[in-house]
């Protein structure tokens, strides 16, 4: 039986508490340094807590030390490592290796963060040989590159499912630094991405203008689960330290639900990483969640419109303007607006627009006037107001349950609990006085002992009040509170005890597998070198000639991001899918050779070059 994993996100302990109730296996969270994230840093004190939480669900913790780590900062490394283990972290994702010997004999295990740009079975076998017991792939990689890899190692794979999505491959984006000085390898993306930017031909010409060209519709992958797991994906990741309490409920819900399906169907080929069952609140819905639209990117190996295009449920279209609000004709009867409400378009010139309802009647949004909505376009809800209330004022609890066997006799009571997990506690009461209402005394016993305490559900199995000899030997009388006792005592026993994790069954490896003259002799400022543990590390494996990372030197007139992405494609030019430059794209424009084309924002251009051999398309320094 391999155990599945639903890894979610938390900016704070208080979120990942949240997660935890809606049924995440494991929660991500920075610490208060050196995350990739800046803007989501914890204090230890706050992780602890977290670990302290989940640990009870056989939840694990992992922390975030993924930016690029510069010489001066290896002490503090390592100081906040030895506290990260004191809290309790089960994990620590990390892009740069330095981290593989900062941490050693601390206990915790080590995960390659996505920012270690795996996308390749020769680079995850190269990852793999270093030590780290998970890889966290690119998610820019098809179902069957995926499989390569999960065949080729022996550790653990971890893929994202859902969330924002960078254009450019993963810890290999400079394109922050290079327009702002903010690195995304520090953990302090400007998101230049989402900016809007005019696209220019060679000879000046725009062909499109303001546009978020770069920007990325955002990851969904809830219905191809079964085809992750069946793959060899272990973790399945949601995108999102930078998000709300919401939206982490909400999706963490949702995936969590597709999991227990998956593991309800797979006739006892998969089970969950962690114990307990998420029950009542509200029923998620990822359409009612802030989005760019969906999209699973090149999981099925072909291409698509990719850039975002405003998202969430269809509302229906603008019929008109009326002097105080827009008047829809809703796509169904059933849709209900609500004050408040956020809505989503795409104009004209093919900007993704949004505005907030200040009052909704019917089929009538009054707001102040928005540019560019005119009647006839369609309009998308992406932020529903009676949905956030519904998952504020409505939240799931998470409960271990519990088997408990009762034996009685006319003065005393032994009840004996196992829980889901496995642990086993025991409390009873002697010296009782016997029932006169020996019916209503079981039924009393059922019924105070079969309820909820703590995290725990219990349920009474067995009652037996028989002796040795079979025959009735009477019921004690035991109040309410008594009883109450009993339960509370045997939910106190098993908190005593730590829960035991599930195992994760990783897949063979490969009999070809070896880890020697895995690495090149010239490294690039790519691999992002920057300190002596990370060169040393590297010459041991046989790299002579290694740059520093890019944030060490500003070297001009470099690649600064690669991606699956094409601009080109997006706006119906590609060649290669529609070879005849002769024909003229959807957008009128006429398709040209694969030649550069240039992005300009604010007086800056980049160059777009295209690799059709390969399928790819880079952003560079001009």
């Amino acid at each position: 039986m391999r155990a599945l994993e639903l890894l979610a996100p938390a900016r704070t302990a208080e979120i990942g508490i949240a997660a935890v109730d809606c049924g995440a296996d494991a929660v991500y969270i920075a610490g208060p340094a050196f995350g990739a994230r800046s803007g989501a840093g914890n204090s230890v004190e706050d992780i602890a807590r977290l670990c302290a939480y989940a640990h009870r669900f056989g939840v694990r913790i992992f922390a975030t030390v993924n930016t690029i780590i510069y010489e001066e900062e290896i002490p503090a490394v390592r100081s906040l490592l030895e506290q990260l283990a004191a809290a309790g972290v089960d994990a620590l994702i990390v892009q740069d290796p330095a981290v593989l010997s900062l941490a050693a004999g601390l206990g915790m295990a080590l995960h390659a963060s996505t920012q270690c740009a795996v996308r390749s079975v020769e680079k995850a076998r190269f990852v793999e040989s270093l030590g780290y017991e998970r890889i966290v792939l690119e998610r820019q990689m098809s179902l069957e590159e995926v499989r390569a890899v999960c065949s080729a190692v022996s550790c653990e794979i971890e893929f994202f499912v859902h969330g924002a999505l960078c254009v450019c491959y993963s810890g290999q984006c400079y394109l922050s630094e290079y327009l702002t000085g903010r690195s995304a390898n520090r953990g302090e993306c400007a998101q230049a991405c989402r900016s809007l930017y005019d696209v220019e031909d060679a000879s000046g010409k725009v062909l499109a203008r303001d546009r978020a060209i770069l920007s990325l519709k955002d990851y969904n992958l809830l219905n191809r689960l079964g085809d992750l797991a069946s793959a060899g994906v272990v973790s399945f990741k949601v995108e999102g330290r930078l998000k709300g309490e919401s939206y982490v409920r909400n999706v963490v819900r949702a995936y969590s639900d597709a999991l227990d399906a998956l593991v309800a169907s797979s006739g006892g080929k998969y089970c969950r990483a962690s114990w307990g069952h998420v029950r009542g609140g509200f029923v998620p819905d990822l359409n009612k969640t802030f989005n760019r639209g969906y999209t699973s990117l090149y999981l099925d190996g072909t291409r698509g419109r990719w850039a975002a295009q405003g998202g969430g449920e269809f509302i229906g279209t603008v019929e008109r303007i009326a002097r105080d609000g827009y008047n829809l004709e809703l796509a169904s009867p059933s849709v209900r607006l609500a004050n408040g409400d956020g809505f989503t378009f795409v104009t004209y010139d093919g900007t993704v627009a949004g505005f907030r309802a200040d009052v909704c009647e019917g089929s009538t949004i009054r707001c102040r006037k928005v540019p560019g909505l005119v009647p006839g376009m369609r309009l998308y809800r992406n932020l529903s107001a009676a949905f956030e209330r519904s998952v504020e004022g409505s939240r799931p609890s998470r409960e271990i349950d519990v088997a408990l066997q009762v034996t009685l006799d006319g003065t005393s009571i032994l009840v004996h609990a196992t829980s889901e997990d496995g642990r086993t506690a025991e409390a009873s009461l002697t010296g009782l006085e016997p029932a006169q209402n020996a019916s209503r005394a079981l039924s009393s016993v059922r019924e105070q002992l079969g309820k909820r305490s703590g995290i725990y559900s219990f349920t009474v199995e067995s009652l037996d009040s028989m002796g040795p000899d079979g025959a009735p030997c009477g019921v004690p009388f035991l109040p309410a509170s008594a009883l109450n006792g009993l339960r509370r005592s045997l939910a106190d026993a098993l908190d005593a005890f730590p829960v035991v994790q599930q195992g994760v069954a990783l897949p063979s490896p490969s009999p070809q597998s070896s880890f020697a003259d895995l690495i090149d002799e010239s490294l690039s400022y790519k691999s992002n070198i920057a300190n002596s543990l990370d060169r040393a590390l590297y010459a041991s494996r046989g790299a002579t000639s290694m740059e520093d990372a890019y944030e060490l030197t500003h070297r001009p007139g470099v690649e600064l991001m690669r991606s699956r992405y094409c601009v080109r494609h997006e706006l119906g030019l590609c060649p290669k899918s529609s070879p005849s430059a002769s024909q003229s794209s959807s957008s009128g424009l006429s398709r040209g050779s694969a030649g550069p084309l240039y992005l300009v924002n604010n007086g800056r251009r980049l160059l777009l070059r295209f690799h059709c051999a390969t399928c790819e398309m880079t952003v560079e320094d001009c």
